[in-house]
C-alpha cells in the first residue's frame, strides 16, 4: 500500500515540474529574441545609439524588401530598391506605408537580414520597427530606418566576399486585444 507521505511528495514534485515547464515555455520567446538580437543569429539585427567613429572604404550594397501579411489592408514598399554604404557609415533608408482601409489600422513590423550570418553586423540606430505603427484611414507614412554595418565585419573571414545584404520587413496586423 502506498505511503500517503510519498504520494504527497510526488504530487508536489510533479506540480513543481509542470509549473517550471510552463514558465520556461512562457519565457522562451523573449529569451530567444534577446539571444538573436545579441548575436545576430537567424538574421536578427543589432541595435545601437550611434554609429561608430570609423568608416572603412569597403562598399556593401543594401537591398530592401517589404511584405504585408494577410489581413493587413496596407500597401508597403521600400522607398529605394538598394543603396551602397561603406562599412561603419551611418545610412538612412525609407519605407512607405499606405493604409487602404476606411478606418485606423495598427501594424507591427518584423525584420531580418539575408544572408543570415550578416545579422550580427547589421546595426540599427533608429527604426519604425521598434514599435507598433498606426495609420489613420487612407494615410501614408514615410518610415525611416537608420543603420550601419559594423566595422567588426572586416575581422570575420566568412564575410570577406560579402557584397550584398538584404534588409527585409513584413508588417503584420495588430488586433485590438493584443495591445491591452
Amino acid at each position: 500500500m502506498p505511503n500517503a507521505f510519498s504520494n504527497k511528495n510526488l504530487a508536489i514534485n510533479l506540480t513543481a515540474i509542470a509549473l517550471g515547464m510552463l514558465l520556461l515555455a512562457y519565457a522562451s520567446v523573449p529569451l530567444y529574441r534577446l539571444f538573436c538580437q545579441a548575436t545576430g543569429y537567424n538574421g536578427t539585427t543589432r541595435e545601437a545609439k550611434t554609429a561608430p567613429d570609423r568608416v572603412i572604404d569597403r562598399d556593401i550594397t543594401i537591398t530592401f524588401n517589404a511584405d504585408i501579411a494577410p489581413g493587413l489592408p496596407w500597401e508597403f514598399k521600400p522607398g529605394e530598391k538598394s543603396m551602397k554604404v561603406k562599412v561603419g557609415q551611418q545610412a538612412l533608408a525609407h519605407y512607405v506605408a499606405h493604409n487602404l482601409a476606411d478606418r485606423p489600422v495598427t501594424g507591427r513590423a518584423v525584420y531580418n537580414v539575408v544572408p543570415l550570418t550578416a545579422g550580427a553586423y547589421f546595426v540599427k540606430i533608429a527604426c519604425f520597427c521598434f514599435k507598433e505603427q498606426t495609420l489613420v484611414a487612407h494615410a501614408r507614412a514615410n518610415m525611416p530606418v537608420s543603420f550601419y554595418i559594423d566595422p567588426a565585419i572586416m575581422d570575420d573571414p566568412q564575410m570577406n566576399g560579402l557584397k550584398t545584404i538584404t534588409l527585409s520587413y513584413t508588417f503584420f496586423p495588430v488586433k485590438n486585444d493584443e495591445r491591452k
